[in-house]
C-alpha cells in the first residue's frame, strides 16, 4: 500500500536530463545535478570577485561585508589551526575552498535547486582528492620505509586490513556527506509529493534543518575528517 502511494504521488527528486550529445558514440545527458553544480559554482566565483574588491579596499574599523567576511575567514582559520597545527598554513586554501562549496552546496536548496552534493559523482571525487592529498602527506613525512612500517602495524600479516582501511577512507568521507544530503533531498520532495497543497509554509521548518543545519554539519564533519585524517598521515613521533 505505501508504495502504491507513492508511486501514484507526483514525487521529484530534481533528477532530470535536459539536454544530450554524442561523444565518442556515447551518449552524455546534462542534467539538473550539471546545472546546480554550475550555478554553485559560479555563485562562488562572483562572491570571490566581490570579496576581493571589498578586501583591496578594506578599512581599518570593518563594516558590512568586509566585517562578515573577516568573521568567517577568522573562523576558518581558527577551525584549521585548531586541528592541523604547525601544518595549518599549507592547507588552509584546500580545506577553505571545500568547506565554502560544500556550505553552499548544501545551502542551495534553500533557492530550489538541488543541491550538488545530494549527487555521489560530486562527493566521490572530492573523497578521492582529499585522499590523495593523504597519501602524498604519508609519503612526505613518513616516507616509504615508515608508509610499509605502518601498514604492517601492528603486525606483518595485518597489511591487507590496513591496505583495506586507508582505500575506505575516501569511500567513507564521500558516502557520509552524500547519503546525509540526499536523505534530506528525499524526505522533502516526499513531502511535497504526498501532501500536495498542504505542503504550503511549514515545510520551511523541515528546510532549515536538511539545508541549513544539517548541511552545516556535513560540511564541518567532512572538513573536520579530512584536517584529522592529514595531519595524522603527517605525524612521525
Amino acid at each position: 500500500m505505501g508504495a502504491g502511494l507513492m508511486l501514484s504521488a507526483n514525487l521529484d527528486f530534481m533528477i532530470k536530463g535536459i539536454f544530450s550529445f554524442e561523444l565518442f558514440g556515447q551518449t552524455i545527458w546534462i542534467t539538473t545535478s550539471h546545472v546546480c553544480l554550475l550555478i554553485v559554482v559560479l555563485s562562488i566565483c562572483i562572491l570571490s570577485f566581490i570579496a576581493n574588491g571589498t578586501m583591496k579596499k578594506a578599512s581599518d574599523v570593518p563594516t558590512g561585508f568586509q566585517n562578515v567576511l573577516e568573521l568567517g575567514i577568522d573562523a576558518l582559520d581558527g577551525m584549521i589551526k585548531s586541528t592541523m597545527g604547525k601544518h595549518a598554513k599549507g592547507f588552509l586554501n584546500y580545506i577553505g575552498t571545500i568547506f565554502v562549496f560544500i556550505l553552499f552546496s548544501n545551502l542551495s536548496g534553500l533557492l530550489g535547486l538541488r543541491a550538488p552534493t545530494a549527487d555521489y559523482g560530486v562527493t566521490f571525487p572530492m573523497g578521492v582528492l582529499s585522499f590523495t592529498l593523504i597519501f602524498i602527506q604519508k609519503l612526505r613525512y613518513q616516507k616509504v620505509s615508515g608508509f610499509i612500517k605502518g601498514l604492517c602495524d601492528p603486525w606483518p600479516f595485518w597489511a591487507p586490513i590496513n591496505i583495506i582501511g586507508d582505500l575506505a577512507v575516501p569511500i567513507s568521507l564521500s558516502l557520509r556527506l552524500f547519503a546525509n544530503v540526499l536523505s534530506g533531498t528525499i524526505m522533502l520532495a516526499l513531502i511535497y509529493g504526498l501532501l500536495g497543497w498542504i505542503a504550503t509554509i511549514w515545510p520551511a521548518v523541515l528546510h532549515a534543518y536538511f539545508d541549513v543545519f544539517s548541511g552545516a554539519i556535513q560540511t564541518y564533519v567532512f572538513c573536520m575528517l579530512t584536517m584529522t585524517y592529514i595531519a595524522s598521515a603527517m605525524d612521525t613521533d
